[in-house]
This record gives structure tokens, sequence and C-alpha cells, in this order.
């Protein structure tokens, strides 16, 4: 008997970015298969807004600020007495420049999209150690997994996010706590909606996407269930490319 191998009972998971669009829809999944679940935003109000919807936790966190990732991490072990499952989703996408490599915004990207998750991991991993099943799932993207013409911040920033969780999973795997990445394609959200607006974009953009449509938030949600799960059990230090095909096709 295998059991339900995406249980989550009793698992208690953070989630970074969840007040909306993937994050929400991850916490909304993890709720689902039994985990009880920590939301978090920058925003105070919008945090509280999608714990209580949810019927979850929770905490905001700018994790841009180390002090208040620190808070995050630490609230969640006074309440729940550790963490299982840390998905660290909160990212952006930078403000549009005419300047491709804007060193302003290029920092904030960065600081943002990658730094954070290095310091999420750094205060949290202490507390999932020898935890059974612990697992971090950290967010990156297909544009980490090849050349980008116009995004070279979030491109560079999401293939460092890549490579710290092949790091994390050699430095933690011998202590029980297992890392891996998404790398989502084109997925249905609010931060699509510019794209979704320009018809020449998607027009190319589904032509090379086999699947011929966007992802959903949930089959995101769903890939990060797996990882957090004893299905996902062996997996450690993969990139789980979530995309509909998008990086392997070649266009026709």
């Amino acid at each position: 008997m295998t059991g339900n191998l995406f249980d989550l009972t009793g698992k208690v998971a953070v989630v970074t970015g969840s007040s909306r669009g993937l994050g929400y829809a991850v916490a909304e999944a993890m709720l689902e298969h039994g985990a009880t679940v920590v939301v978090s935003s920058e925003d105070a109000a919008d945090t509280a807004a999608a714990a209580a919807a949810l019927g979850a936790t929770g905490i905001p966190c700018d994790v841009a600020d180390d002090a208040a990732i620190a808070a995050l991490v630490q609230q969640t072990v006074d309440r729940f007495g550790g963490i299982d499952v840390l998905v660290s989703n909160a990212g952006i996408q930078g403000a549009r420049s005419a300047d491709p490599l804007d060193m302003t915004v290029f920092d904030r990207v960065v600081a943002v999209n990658l730094r954070s998750m290095v310091s999420l991991t750094k205060h949290a991993l202490p507390h999932m150690a020898g935890r059974e099943g612990a697992s971090v799932v950290l967010m990156s993207s297909i544009s980490a997994l090849r050349g980008n013409a116009a995004i070279e911040a979030y491109a560079l920033a999401k293939a460092g996010v890549a490579q710290l969780a092949r790091n994390l999973a050699v430095q933690w795997g011998p202590k029980g706590v297992r890392a891996n990445a998404i790398a989502p394609g084109l997925i249905d959200t609010a931060l699509a909606d510019h794209m979704k607006a320009d018809a020449a974009f998607m027009a190319r953009r589904m032509q090379m996407t086999p699947l011929r449509r966007m992802g959903l938030p949930t089959e995101i949600a769903g890939a990060a269930v797996f990882l957090a799960s004893p299905a996902g059990g062996y997996v450690n230090g993969h990139v789980l490319v979530v995309d509909g095909g998008t990086v392997i096709t070649d266009g026709s």
C-alpha cells in the first residue's frame, strides 16, 4: 500500500507571494492536500484578505527586507513548531525602461527575485532540517533556460534561482531537506495581461508552444504539491519545466 502519495497532512507550508496569482494557487492546493499553510505578501491587507479567503494563516513579509524574512520564519516556527515545506514564489518582472540594462531596475529585480530566496532559505532551512519530508520549492522560469533579448535582469535572476535549488539540494540533502525549482512557461495570470493584449506576440508564442495554449495557475500548483509531497520524495536538485513544451519545440 502506497497510501496517498500527495498527502500533506500535518505539514506546515510557507508560501511567499501568495496573495494572488501562482502563489495563491499553490497555497490553495497545499491546503486542499492537508497542509497547514502560511500565506504571505508584502501588503498586509492583501495578505489578510487571501488568508481569510483560504482559511489559512497570514503573515505579511516584504521579501526585499531581511528582517521581515527573519520575522516571517520565526513567527511561523513560534506558532506551528517548525516548517516542512517552503515555497519561495514572490517575485517581480521589474519596471519597464527604455534601457534594458537600467541598473536601478536590475538591482531591484535581482534583490526580489534571487537575493530574497537566498535570505529566506538561509533563515528557514535550519528549522526544516531533520523534519521528515522537508521540501524547498523555488519558483524559477523558462527564461532561465534560454537566451532572452529583453528581460535580462529577470532571466538572470531566475537562472540564479535554478542554481540555488541545485546548491541547496547538495548542501541540505544530507540533512533530509530536498530542494527543487519549477520553471513555468507563459501562465494565465494578471502578470501576463500585457502579453495577452499583444496579438502578434501571442500568435508567435502559441506557435512556439506545442499545446497551443497558456498554462493555468493550478498546473503550477500541482507541480508544487508533487515536489512537496511523498510523490516527489526522491526528486532533489531538479528544475521541473511546466511550459506546454515551449522550450523543446522547433516552432512547428
